[in-house]
């Protein structure tokens, strides 16, 4: 199992990616732009990034050059560009594989397979990502899990990402925008989507607006996640 980023503008290719990825076991993050990839590998470690090219915001040329420059995870590029030339190019600037579109999800399966195989052997076995702890919770990235106080928590998709957004952050006041940006890969939207989703968390978490213990918010600057005054102190993530 490995934690993959899509990097694909196309809907139906995107989904048809998450959906094939999933079902093999991997965990799986997407977008559509290649400033939104820069910022998830600025935040979330992965086992190799999927890269199409015709990206609308940077050529995804430009974007492999740009993610080198802060990451050293394999990068496989996925176009319909199939020029010669071009695939060198890309090559030597840092891609490790390269599938020209159309190409089988077995096809993709074990070119990853491949490369996650080439990376482990020239750096070792890595270790897991760290579990991120805050007071009693425990959230597991990789296996998209999280705990309070020893007890599972059923979360949704969008209440574990932004709790583990949160999380990363102890003690920081997030600003709505940036979670927006973030969490929901929106430049704007209602604030009430994000009250909801607090709501909805807090009540998983045992607390509520008025008496917090985790979640607080600061009227018209943000929110923050910090441990209670009677919990261990927090422990970032790796």
């Amino acid at each position: 199992m490995a934690s993959v980023l899509v990097v694909e503008d196309d809907q139906f290719v995107r989904s048809a990616l998450i959906r094939h990825l999933s079902e093999a076991s991997h965990t799986v993050r997407s977008v559509g732009t290649a400033l939104e990839a820069l910022r998830e590998v600025a935040h979330f470690r992965f086992d190799v990034v999927i890269l199409d090219l015709g990206l609308p915001d940077l050529d995804g040329a430009e974007a492999l050059k740009m993610l080198r420059s802060i990451t050293d995870v394999p990068v496989i590029i996925a176009t319909a560009r199939d020029d010669e030339s071009e695939i060198v190019r890309l090559l030597n600037d840092g891609a490790d594989d390269y599938l020209t579109k159309p190409f089988s999800v077995e096809h993709l399966s074990a070119r990853m397979a491949a490369v996650l195989r080439r990376s482990r052997a020239a750096g070792g076995e890595a270790p897991p990502p760290r579990v991120i702890r805050v007071g009693g919770l425990s959230i597991d990235p990789l296996r998209r899990s999280a705990e309070l106080d020893g007890a599972e928590l059923d979360l949704t998709r969008r209440e574990f990402d932004l709790l583990t957004f949160l999380a990363g952050r102890p003690g920081v006041v997030v600003a709505r925008k940036e979670l927006l940006a973030e969490v929901w890969q929106q430049s704007y939207g209602d604030d009430q989507t994000i009250d909801v989703h607090l709501s909805w968390l807090r009540r998983k978490l045992g607390e509520t607006a008025a008496r917090p213990r985790y979640l607080h918010t600061l009227r018209g600057v943000g929110v923050k996640l910090q441990p209670p005054a009677d919990a261990p102190v927090a422990e970032p993530p790796a």
